[in-house]
């Protein structure tokens, strides 16, 4: 998730103590001579102070980017919500919730330059999204359950599987692995989604009743707070959390978007 990241400073620079004459510089006042251009450098340039920052400046610099990855919305301050999954290292997330959201966060992921696979078992849900996103390009592809080919992922194309595969989503062919995520959409909560959710990187809950909400609560150690707001969260609104962290992320679509999907909505 973005975060406000600090650019620190360094330590100071002081300049070189005042150098000797150039080549081809006379020591006489007023009469300097051309500069002769150094062996495989170019000429030597002027020299300047060197630039400073006194600490108590340094907050200044305060610039609010994340990791890089998919824009899945604002928090609750209203601060960037970034889903880095474009990683060196294998990544799995579940999302129990709608397939708007899923598909926004697929959408999104093409904008980023990665490929993007959907294993499903309703391609006509897709279709429509899938050809408006690949543009001449095989950018979004589309393939039955358990016909996921391998997918040859790479630093420089960076592949999202998302699994819309039901309530009881089987084992999958193609499994994360360095830069290849792979996403898991549970419409509610499952007989198979505890294992799931245990072995997430990270989970994203919306909307759920009370009683599956208490079921999350007690997988992922959240608090009774959250647990309680599980079951009234407006359309469009996920709770991404692990272990350690959560947030609460709304997301808006753009009008692109809007014209594709509609709006956010939890029930397909």
């Amino acid at each position: 998730m973005a975060m406000p990241t600090t650019v620190s400073g360094g330590p100071s620079y002081s300049p070189a103590s005042t150098p000797g004459p150039m080549p081809g510089q006379t020591d006489e006042p007023g009469t300097p001579a051309p500069r002769r251009p150094r062996r495989g450098f170019g000429l030597i340039g002027p020299r300047r102070q060197g630039h400073e920052l006194p600490p108590e400046q340094f907050d200044a610099l305060a610039l609010p980017i994340g990791d890089d990855g998919v824009m899945i919305g604002v928090g609750a301050r209203d601060q960037p919500a970034v889903l880095g999954l474009h990683r060196p290292t294998p990544f799995n997330v579940v999302l129990v919730g709608g397939l708007w959201t899923a598909q926004v966060i697929g959408l999104r992921a093409v904008a980023t330059g990665a490929r993007v696979t959907v294993e499903t078992g309703r391609q006509q849900m897709w279709a429509s999204l899938a050809q408006a996103a690949n543009g001449g390009y095989q950018s979004m592809t589309l393939h039955d359950v358990g016909r996921v080919p391998p997918q040859g992922p790479s630093i420089g194309s960076p592949v999202l599987v998302i699994r819309d595969a039901g309530m009881r989503p089987p084992r999958g062919r193609v499994s994360s692995a360095p830069w290849q995520s792979v996403l898991t959409l549970l419409p509610y909560m499952s007989p198979v989604a505890p294992r799931l959710m245990e072995n997430a990187d990270l989970v994203g809950v919306q909307r759920v009743s009370p009683e599956e909400a208490v079921q999350v609560g007690r997988i992922m150690g959240l608090p009774s707070m959250d647990v309680e707001s599980l079951s009234t969260l407006p359309d469009g609104v996920t709770l991404w959390c692990d272990r350690q962290t959560r947030l609460y992320v709304a997301t808006h679509p753009t009008d692109v978007e809007s014209g594709l999907l509609g709006g956010a909505r939890r029930m397909d």
